[in-house]
């Protein structure tokens, strides 16, 4: 899988996304519907991505799994468990949450799927996706992220959190605020598939 690197900033202690996630996006024109078509040339993950979430291509999950242990893993340092971000859209079958599985499997990294969650939002609230500045998200996100007492042991473990596209980083923001109110989390590492 072909890869451009870039390092994600935020109020993590490092970060980075294996590429871009659309190379370039062309108007079309309308279909049948009135709905605009566009002609998309996505990464090799922005693809392998866009197939697994709106395609439910879940052969995708292992060759991104395997990109991330890879490519960015060893960019972090001591890695001791592994956080899949939490979804926006309820779905019966999570891919993050898929890809974060996978990656543990192959490098024998516990994963907790239930430590970080994040509540509803209030009805009212428009979708983050429509809200213009990071602010707005900021503000939108405020108290909505928790911790589940679930790791048993003594000590501090440095986390990875695997999360699926990066854009403005206000949910990781938010995320990360909240992972390191726990005892048990020593240095807090992102790892994306794309960035927006």
């Amino acid at each position: 899988m072909k890869v451009n690197i870039k390092k994600i900033e935020g109020n993590w202690d490092l970060g980075y996304a294996l590429s871009k996630h659309t190379l370039s996006s062309e108007f079309t024109g309308y279909n049948e519907y009135g709905h605009p078509t566009f002609d998309t040339t996505r990464s090799e993950p922005g693809e392998a991505l866009y197939q697994l979430k709106y395609r439910s291509d879940w052969s995708k999950v292992e060759p991104l799994a395997e990109e991330i242990n890879k490519s960015l893993l060893p960019l972090f340092n001591e890695v001791g468990l592994i956080v899949p971000m939490c979804a926006s859209v309820p779905r019966e079958r999570q891919p993050v949450n898929e890809v974060a599985r996978h990656l543990g499997k192959i490098t024998n990294i516990p994963v907790f799927e239930n430590l970080l969650s994040k509540s509803a939002s209030p009805e009212e609230q428009p979708q983050l996706k429509n809200m213009g500045s990071k602010e707005e998200k900021d503000a939108a996100l405020a108290g909505r992220f928790s911790i589940s007492n679930e790791i048993g042991n003594e000590g501090t473990w440095n986390v990875l959190i695997v999360d699926d596209l990066f854009d403005t980083g206000a949910s990781m923001d938010a995320a990360c605020t909240a992972l390191k109110t726990y005892s048990k989390i020593g240095r807090v590492y992102v790892a994306a598939i794309t960035w927006k």
